[in-house]
């Protein structure tokens, strides 16, 4: 068996940090934190989010944010047509932004995102049951993160499902 690279996550540690976190209250803000300090920590982020997404009414929530004054909590919202919402949200594939023309083909809030000095982005979607839960969203300087860094945040991305799982219970 060959392992696949992780770029600079790793899976032990991502382990220990998902885990530990899953154990306490305040779920799932608690385990989002705990991604969020995690991937800060191993490939660095200047904005970090997580979407739920609820492909009956193609509507999109944030339910969390290392910006909440920049982005904030807001509840649903309709998610517009967009080939980024094709590809990660119906189509359930990773997609890596290498520079500002990348963030924005993908992103309608693109001016915002610059004006926090990102031009690079890393998706993973949270996957289950053959069904997207929502995504994950790492954010960086231009050329920030590469091929085996998206390869490590899709492989660690689904210790996120419980935590999504939850708040639909």
């Amino acid at each position: 068996m060959t392992s696949r690279p992780l770029g600079r996550f790793d899976a032990a540690a991502a382990l220990a940090a998902i885990g530990g976190a899953q154990a306490g209250s305040g779920q799932p803000a608690t385990t989002f934190a705990a991604f969020d300090h995690y991937c800060q920590e191993a490939v660095g982020h200047r904005l970090f989010t997580m979407l739920e997404w609820a492909p009956a009414t193609n509507d999109v929530e944030r339910l969390y944010s290392s910006r909440p004054v920049e982005y904030l909590l807001l509840g649903r919202k309709a998610m517009g047509p967009t080939e980024w919402g094709a590809k990660v949200l119906k189509g359930g594939e990773n997609w890596i932004g290498r520079n500002a023309d990348d963030i924005r083909w993908a992103f309608p809030d693109h001016e915002l995102i610059a004006s926090l000095g990102c031009a690079a982005c890393i998706n993973a979607p949270i996957l289950w049951d053959g069904a997207v839960l929502g995504v994950v969203s790492v954010l960086g300087p231009e050329n920030a993160y590469d091929d085996n860094d998206l390869a490590g945040l899709v492989a660690i991305a689904p210790l996120l499902a419980p935590a999504f799982l939850a708040r639909r219970a």
